[in-house]
């Protein structure tokens, strides 16, 4: 089999603009399609044209953190100074931050970043693969990105 990369990742909402603008907001995504209307709204969320996340208007209540199934989204940015300007716009946001502010992936490690909620309760980090030397690891016994 070829190596696989993921394409994109489907995401179900319970309001499809309160999550777009949020989307928009904090991680800088654009539109790129959709459908507002039917049976089942969702919109291609992008960057410079490559759809990153797809989301579909088509859940109630909120996401199930102990239910099997996604345990967060992950994205990689170039940076630690793009991790604390997306912090930034979390904070800005209200949105639920897991802990307070950049964070170590393990004691002693150089990546990191921020672990937060979308207005559903999905979980989310951004984060970098160098220059968080120095930020404490909330978790001793496994990775943060698995502890939130």
């Amino acid at each position: 089999m070829a190596a696989l990369k993921t394409g994109h990742v489907g995401v179900n909402v319970t309001d499809l603009a309160r999550s777009v603008a949020f989307y928009q907001e904090i991680l800088g995504f654009q539109v790129l399609d959709g459908q507002l209307t039917g049976d089942r709204p969702f919109v291609f969320l992008g960057i410079d044209g490559d759809l990153v996340v797809t989301l579909w208007q088509q859940s109630t209540g909120e996401y199930a953190a102990d239910r099997p199934g996604l345990h967060h989204l992950a994205f990689l940015v170039d940076d630690v100074e793009t991790v604390r300007a997306a912090e930034e716009r979390v904070r800005a946001a209200g949105a639920h931050l897991f802990h307070d502010g950049v964070v170590a992936h393990a004691e002693g490690a150089s990546s990191g970043g921020i672990f937060f909620a979308d207005p559903d309760g999905v979980r989310l980090e951004i984060y970098s693969a160098t220059g968080v030397d120095g930020a404490p690891a909330p978790v001793s016994d496994g990775p943060t990105c698995g502890s939130f």
